[in-house]
C-alpha cells in the first residue's frame, strides 16, 4: 500500500472512531471528549482516562496508547491486526473504551 493509500485509510478509521464517540454520548449518556489533531485522536473519558489512537505512516501502523498498554496494528487488507497477536483493533478498542466508560461500547473500524 502506498503512503497516500495508508493515510486515506487511517483518516477514515480515525473519523469513524471520532463519530462513534459522539454517538456514545447520545446513546449511552457516556461522558467522553474526542479531540483530533491531524493523525492523532484522543478520547478522554469522565474519570480522566485517555485513549490515544494515531497513525504511523512510516511503519504503516495504527498505534493505541491506553492504561492497559501500548498496541500496534497493521492492516492485512481486511482488518487491523495486533502485531503481537492480540485482538484486532475493533475488539481491542471496544474492550478499552468499555472499561473506561463503565458500559459496553462497540467500536467499528
Amino acid at each position: 500500500m502506498t503512503e497516500t493509500e495508508f493515510l486515506a485509510l487511517t483518516e477514515q478509521v480515525l473519523d469513524s472512531i471520532e463519530s462513534q464517540a459522539d454517538d456514545w454520548m447520545a446513546a449511552h449518556d457516556v461522558d467522553i471528549e474526542a479531540n483530533r489533531s491531524g493523525n492523532v485522536l484522543t478520547l478522554i473519558f469522565e474519570d480522566d482516562t485517555h485513549v490515544v489512537i494515531n497513525s504511523q505512516a512510516a511503519m504503516q501502523e495504527l498505534w493505541v496508547a491506553a492504561r492497559s498498554g501500548g498496541f500496534h496494528y497493521r492492516f492485512d487488507g481486511q482488518q487491523w491486526l495486533d502485531t503481537r497477536g492480540g485482538p484486532n483493533l475493533a475488539d481491542a478498542l471496544s474492550q478499552i473504551c468499555s472499561a473506561a466508560a463503565g458500559v459496553p461500547l462497540s467500536v467499528r473500524v
